[in-house]
């Protein structure tokens, strides 16, 4: 008997009846899903995961990481963000380019951010001990 994988992101959720089997890697590595698989959640990684609907081919997901759930016959992977496509060389490029760019971006923010607060406790340390005019 098939499983149902639920696709969840930010814009986008695609629910897909008829899956036979799941192929994704978290830190420990490489794993697969297949019907009647006992409760798992874990965190994918940055990369890419890949299912499989009865003989149909694979289909491949690029995702920014993601948290995967496993209960009941049922597969619930949330995200950011994901994209989708039966080709290999399409999805490997668009994952290459597109949320390769993203990651890069937000990473970008969160230093940016942290640098700011960093500054802002230095600020109010030397506000504290009286070392700053307070305004």
């Amino acid at each position: 008997m098939p499983f149902v994988l639920h696709l969840q992101s930010a814009t986008q959720y695609e629910r897909l009846d008829g899956v036979t089997s799941f192929v994704g890697e978290d830190d420990s590595g490489m794993f697969g899903i297949l019907t009647g698989h006992a409760r798992l959640m874990t965190s994918l990684v940055f990369g890419l995961a890949r299912f499989r609907t009865a003989e149909a081919p694979w289909q491949f997901l690029a995702l920014p990481g993601a948290l995967l759930y496993c209960v009941g016959n049922e597969l619930f992977v949330n995200t950011r963000r994901y994209l989708r496509d039966e080709d290999y060389g399409r999805i490997s490029q668009a994952l290459d380019e597109q949320l390769l760019a993203e990651e890069t971006a937000l990473r970008s923010l969160k230093d940016s951010l942290h640098r700011l607060e960093e500054e802002m406790f230095k600020r109010l340390w030397k506000m504290g001990r009286g070392g700053e005019p307070r305004t």
